[in-house]
């Protein structure tokens, strides 16, 4: 079914293959990538600033996967770069290399008290993550943050929310699911009516590896997968903006060091989880995190509904006429970037919604909503497979 077929590759040249995979055009009864490809070239929409004015930024973190500089804030042309932060030496000069910025700070901590920033992108390890998007909120700046938006904490996420709250200040979570090309048209297909109610949907992160991809202070040494679970889960809530509700967990272990008795501190046996969750719309997802399939590094979902369904780049179903369901055009010279094409979108996304005030797309309602359920899987795979209630952490009724 899948364009993508499941074969060994590297990172690198899967996304690749993905960012080439274009939803421009696609249409009622399904549309190639080649053609959608063509089209969409043919009918390149050009970007309109919404303002003149430079939002002040600073970002932090500069690690095993540069994020800090990846997402591409420092060549948004409603962007100014004030200052750059990582603890360790090296890094920090890297990533003031990359953001051409010349000034930095030795830590977040440092850094927010720093009055001339507005709002700060948090590319930190994920254990810091909440932690840190809190202590940035607290200095009266913006946040957005790489994922997840919480590390297995259900404490952390009701701490986080309440401070987005108190402080009414933009905060977004950079999932990058989101604006890969075909959950960005399934959503636009959603809101139109394209689905109907959702029956069944599928959230897939693969990442292969046999030892564990280099983190600060080894957070990802034996980490349970679906701590890290919003690759997966933004392919229903990121779709819809629905919820779950209920999940049922299956663990595996494939035998790899990291997940042996006693080997992580997390106390994680489980290398691979595959949950089964109940949806607020009376349908059923599977969402999985798995490092133990040979040789596959992929992020990918598909959904059926009443109306129609959807799998990469296809739509079959009911609906004669669909939305444009193209991503926004980025400003000139400012790159797509990694996964799918998905890190120039969500930092222009950002930037935008301070620039307009208004709700970032990935707020953190819909942060939460993605990241919670991950966490309850997990504690259902513990329990082998104990169907479990998800804490909702929802905006407040009027």
């Amino acid at each position: 079914m899948s364009d993508i077929p499941i074969n060994p590759m590297y990172r690198r040249d899967f996304l690749q293959r993905l960012g080439k995979a274009s939803l421009g055009a696609v249409v009622a009864g399904g549309l190639s990538v080649q053609a959608a490809d063509a089209r969409e070239r043919r009918a390149q929409r050009k970007w309109e600033p919404v303002s003149d004015r430079k939002v002040r930024v600073g970002i932090v973190g500069y690690g095993v996967c540069r994020f800090g500089a990846a997402f591409g804030f420092q060549d948004h042309p409603n962007v100014e770069i004030v200052a750059v932060s990582d603890l360790i030496p090296e890094r920090r000069r890297g990533l003031m290399e990359a953001c051409r910025c010349d000034k930095s700070y030795e830590s977040l901590e440092v850094l927010v008290k720093d009055r001339t920033i507005e709002a700060v992108f948090v590319a930190t390890d994920a254990p810091s993550h909440a932690r840190h998007c809190i202590e940035v909120l607290e200095h009266d700046k913006h946040v957005m943050t790489a994922v997840p938006a919480v590390l297995g904490s259900i404490e952390q996420a009701a701490q986080l929310v309440e401070t987005v709250e108190k402080t009414g200040l933009k905060y977004m979570m950079a999932e990058t699911s989101c604006y890969r090309a075909d959950c960005y048209g399934m959503r636009q297909i959603y809101r139109c009516g394209g689905f109907g109610r959702l029956i069944y949907s599928e959230g897939e992160y693969f990442h292969f590896g046999t030892t564990p991809i280099a983190s600060f202070k080894g957070w990802r040494v034996g980490m349970p997968p679906l701590w890290y679970p919003t690759h997966s889960t933004a392919y229903y809530v990121g779709v819809t903006g629905k919820r779950f509700t209920s999940v049922s967990c299956v663990g595996f272990n494939a035998g790899f060091e990291a997940y042996k008795s006693g080997a992580n501190k997390y106390d994680n046996p489980f290398s691979d989880e595959v949950a089964l969750l109940q949806t607020s719309e009376g349908g059923s997802s599977r969402m999985l995190m798995c490092k133990g399939v040979h040789g596959v590094i992929v992020e990918r979902g598909r959904v059926f509904g009443e109306r129609g369904w959807m799998e990469g780049t296809q739509y079959q179903g009911a609906a004669k006429e669909l939305p444009d369901i193209r991503r926004p055009p980025l400003p000139p010279g400012m790159p797509a970037g990694g996964h799918g094409g998905s890190h120039g979108p969500l930092a222009n996304e950002f930037i935008t919604s301070i620039l307009e005030d208004r709700e970032p797309m990935v707020n953190v309602y819909e942060a939460l909503a993605m990241t919670v359920p991950g966490v309850v899987a997990h504690e259902s795979a513990l329990k082998d497979g104990e169907t479990l209630k998800i804490p909702q952490f929802d905006r407040p009724r009027a």
